[in-house]
Protein backbone atom coordinates (compact mmCIF):
# COMPACT_ATOMS: atom_id res chain seq x y z
CA UNK A 1 0.00 0.00 0.00
CA UNK A 2 1.00 3.45 -0.89
CA UNK A 3 1.22 6.33 1.99
CA UNK A 4 -0.59 9.32 -0.26
CA UNK A 5 0.08 11.58 2.80
CA UNK A 6 1.55 14.78 2.04
CA UNK A 7 4.60 15.76 2.71
CA UNK A 8 4.63 18.31 5.39
CA UNK A 9 7.46 20.55 7.26
CA UNK A 10 7.55 20.09 11.01
CA UNK A 11 5.04 23.01 12.76
CA UNK A 12 3.42 22.73 9.40
CA UNK A 13 -0.76 23.18 9.73
CA UNK A 14 -1.97 20.06 8.06
CA UNK A 15 -5.53 19.72 8.45
CA UNK A 16 -6.40 16.37 9.13
CA UNK A 17 -10.43 16.45 9.43
CA UNK A 18 -13.45 19.03 9.49
CA UNK A 19 -16.90 18.39 10.06
CA UNK A 20 -19.51 18.72 13.01
CA UNK A 21 -18.15 22.83 13.68
CA UNK A 22 -14.75 21.56 14.12
CA UNK A 23 -11.43 21.66 12.33
CA UNK A 24 -8.69 18.87 13.44
CA UNK A 25 -4.90 20.39 12.52
CA UNK A 26 -1.92 19.10 13.45
CA UNK A 27 -3.13 17.15 16.11
CA UNK A 28 -4.83 19.48 17.47
CA UNK A 29 -8.90 20.04 17.45
CA UNK A 30 -10.63 23.40 16.87
CA UNK A 31 -14.53 24.32 17.37
CA UNK A 32 -15.59 26.92 15.27
CA UNK A 33 -13.72 28.71 12.42
CA UNK A 34 -10.36 29.41 12.28
CA UNK A 35 -7.86 30.96 10.48
CA UNK A 36 -4.98 28.93 9.66
CA UNK A 37 -1.51 30.84 9.52
CA UNK A 38 2.12 29.18 7.84
CA UNK A 39 2.68 27.87 11.82
CA UNK A 40 -0.36 28.42 13.46
CA UNK A 41 -3.92 28.02 13.75
CA UNK A 42 -6.31 30.84 15.98
CA UNK A 43 -9.85 30.95 16.32
CA UNK A 44 -11.47 33.18 13.97
CA UNK A 45 -14.59 34.91 15.01
CA UNK A 46 -16.88 34.60 11.99
CA UNK A 47 -20.25 32.02 11.92
CA UNK A 48 -21.59 32.82 8.12
CA UNK A 49 -20.17 34.55 5.01
CA UNK A 50 -22.21 37.51 5.41
CA UNK A 51 -20.23 38.17 8.69
CA UNK A 52 -16.74 38.55 7.27
CA UNK A 53 -15.59 42.00 5.97
CA UNK A 54 -11.91 43.30 5.45
CA UNK A 55 -11.09 43.71 9.19
CA UNK A 56 -11.96 39.92 9.55
CA UNK A 57 -8.34 39.41 8.21
CA UNK A 58 -5.95 41.47 10.71
CA UNK A 59 -4.05 38.31 11.57
CA UNK A 60 -3.32 37.31 8.01
CA UNK A 61 -2.34 40.47 7.34
CA UNK A 62 -0.26 41.02 9.84
CA UNK A 63 1.70 37.32 9.63
CA UNK A 64 5.41 38.24 9.35
CA UNK A 65 6.75 35.92 6.91
CA UNK A 66 3.83 37.08 4.66
CA UNK A 67 0.98 35.09 2.90
CA UNK A 68 1.02 35.05 -0.96
CA UNK A 69 -2.33 33.03 -1.06
CA UNK A 70 -5.46 32.83 1.42
CA UNK A 71 -7.75 30.15 1.00
CA UNK A 72 -11.57 31.50 2.07
CA UNK A 73 -13.54 28.69 3.33
CA UNK A 74 -17.30 29.93 3.08
CA UNK A 75 -19.14 27.09 4.52
CA UNK A 76 -20.85 24.49 3.30
CA UNK A 77 -21.32 26.39 -0.06
CA UNK A 78 -18.98 28.93 -2.18
CA UNK A 79 -19.99 32.74 -1.67
CA UNK A 80 -19.78 34.97 -4.31
CA UNK A 81 -15.98 36.81 -4.61
CA UNK A 82 -16.20 39.93 -2.85
CA UNK A 83 -14.43 43.37 -4.45
CA UNK A 84 -13.86 44.60 -1.03
CA UNK A 85 -12.00 41.94 0.54
CA UNK A 86 -9.86 41.24 -2.78
CA UNK A 87 -9.14 45.19 -2.39
CA UNK A 88 -8.00 45.44 0.65
CA UNK A 89 -6.26 41.98 0.37
CA UNK A 90 -4.16 43.05 -2.34
CA UNK A 91 -2.95 46.11 -0.51
CA UNK A 92 -0.68 43.67 0.70
CA UNK A 93 0.22 41.67 -2.03
CA UNK A 94 -2.46 38.72 -1.00
CA UNK A 95 -4.91 36.66 -3.48
CA UNK A 96 -7.67 35.56 -2.07
CA UNK A 97 -9.28 32.63 -3.27
CA UNK A 98 -12.97 31.63 -2.64
CA UNK A 99 -14.38 28.14 -2.22
CA UNK A 100 -16.57 26.26 -0.12
CA UNK A 101 -14.72 24.80 3.39
CA UNK A 102 -14.20 21.53 2.24
CA UNK A 103 -12.43 22.62 -1.36
CA UNK A 104 -10.58 25.12 0.90
CA UNK A 105 -9.73 22.59 2.83
CA UNK A 106 -8.05 19.86 0.30
CA UNK A 107 -6.27 22.81 -1.43
CA UNK A 108 -4.98 23.91 1.73
CA UNK A 109 -3.10 20.75 2.30
CA UNK A 110 -2.04 20.78 -1.57
CA UNK A 111 -0.37 23.90 -0.99
CA UNK A 112 0.85 23.38 2.37
CA UNK A 113 3.01 20.23 1.11
CA UNK A 114 4.23 21.96 -1.86
CA UNK A 115 5.83 24.94 0.44
CA UNK A 116 3.98 27.58 -0.96
CA UNK A 117 2.85 30.74 1.25
CA UNK A 118 -0.77 29.99 1.99
CA UNK A 119 -3.20 30.59 4.69
CA UNK A 120 -6.47 29.74 5.18
CA UNK A 121 -9.90 31.32 6.52
CA UNK A 122 -12.43 28.82 7.04
CA UNK A 123 -16.10 28.66 8.08
CA UNK A 124 -16.37 25.38 10.24
CA UNK A 125 -19.54 23.47 8.94
CA UNK A 126 -21.50 21.22 10.72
Amino acid sequence: MSDITPAVLAGGQLIQGYGGGNFRIAGNTHAGSVIILPEETISWDIGAYEDISPASFGAVTQTAGGVEVLLIGCGARMGMPRSDIRDYLKEFGIVPEWMDTGAACRTFNVLLSEDRAVAAALIAVE
